[in-house]
């Protein structure tokens, strides 16, 4: 093996030389907020977040009332060396002591995620540590863990900007998609209504504000799929229903907080109608074990979608797992949480790993159907 292969090798340790109870730094860069954290992992398999900081863009983005992703990666290479730091510092740990470095390799835009992955790699080589490239769509599969105990298997609702998935989750790796979005994300269906209507950026926390001083019956809206034997989502005909409505009203504080609560009730109705056929795929598969729910990502802080799900789950059996509020966004410790998780087992990767803008958590089923194209915060692969 030549010298310049052989450099791009990440440390590789027997399971026997592992730390026991690694320390772990954790960089995410997949679309609009920087973010590091330092998180430890114990024995015991339980985990603390020693820090979390995450600097936002909404100030950069604001003007284009969305994510431009060449500002977003101009911002991440400004903003990663001082967040980085700043983590470490918050953490009171020094990089001497840390087992390995995490970051999200994929999915998301690209030049983001490239920025983060290199910032890790720089690192790791420096401190002759193992590399560990995560899948973003993973670390939100495992982010309840960092609030306690989440056993496998269970049943996972991802819905962000940029995915809306149902996967069936037994164990760390081993992921069986149930459901996808077939056009656009829940996430970016919020972010339209939000522009449409001229409520500012970042969409869902506007949608969600404005929806509360409105009818949730006062406009009819679709909801895609409604009756269908899958458990596939659609969001791009609600989303052009929304527009047409707005156009037609006369563009009042009142229509347009009526216009907010009809199409969040549409896509509450649309993720619990859903999540039902999906929780009859996943019953069938698993029996009478344990049946665990999970939501995750952005939309998972919206509290009227958090609510229907909460009752969908009383409904139908199924106890309801979800992280802290604050880590349904993109964070970087669900990173470092699943870089702990892959370190404990000696998954590491070499340092010539690549950046990904699509990376199917569930590489089986994506192969066998292929997730739609590329929205507005990234792929929803």
């Amino acid at each position: 093996m030549s010298m310049a292969l052989t450099a791009l090798k990440s440390p590789v340790q027997n399971k026997a030389s592992l730390i026991l109870e690694p320390l772990i730094l954790g960089i995410e860069s997949s679309c609009d907020e920087t973010a590091a954290s330092v998180l430890k992992r114990y024995k015991d398999g339980s985990v603390e977040i020693l820090s979390s900081i995450i600097a936002s863009q909404d100030k950069e983005h604001a003007p284009f009332g969305g994510v431009v992703p060449e500002i977003a990666a101009r911002a991440h290479m400004q903003k990663l060396d001082h967040i980085i730091d700043r983590a470490m510092r918050q953490a009171k740990a020094d990089y001497k002591d840390l087992s390995a470095i995490s970051a999200t390799a994929g999915p998301g835009l690209i030049g983001g995620v490239i920025a983060g992955l290199l910032s890790a790699k720089g690192l790791a080589m420096s401190l002759d540590i193992p590399l560990i490239a995560v899948n973003h769509l993973e670390g939100h599969a495992l982010s309840p863990r960092l609030a306690g105990a989440c056993e496998f298997p269970y049943l996972l609702l991802l819905i962000s900007g940029g995915h809306t998935q149902l996967l069936s989750v037994k164990g760390l790796g081993d992921y069986q998609r149930l459901g996808s979005t077939v056009d656009d994300a829940a996430g970016e269906a919020f972010d339209k209504t939000a522009k449409v209507m001229g409520l500012g950026f970042p969409g869902g926390p506007n949608v969600e504000r404005t929806a509360k001083k409105g009818d949730p019956n006062a406009i009819s809206l679709p909801r895609p799929f409604k009756g269908k034997d899958h458990a596939d989502f659609s969001f791009a005909g609600l989303k052009t229903a929304v527009a047409r409505a707005y156009d037609a009203s006369d563009a009042t504080p009142k229509a347009k907080a009526d216009i907010c609560a009809s199409f969040q009730q549409a896509v509450c109705d649309v993720l619990t109608e859903r999540t039902t056929k999906a929780m009859q795929m996943y019953r069938r598969e698993v029996g009478n074990g344990p049946q665990r729910f999970v939501v995750a990502g952005g939309v998972a802080a919206n509290s009227q979608i958090r609510a229907a799900l909460d009752a969908l789950c009383d409904e139908n059996n199924f106890s309801l797992l979800a992280p802290p509020l604050k880590f349904c966004t993109d964070n970087a410790a669900m990173i470092a949480l699943a870089g702990a998780e892959h370190y404990v087992r000696g998954n590491f990767d070499n340092y010539d790993v690549k950046a990904r803008p699509r990376w199917p958590l569930d590489s089986v089923s994506a192969k066998n159907n292929p997730a739609s194209g590329f929205g507005k915060r990234g792929p929803k692969s």
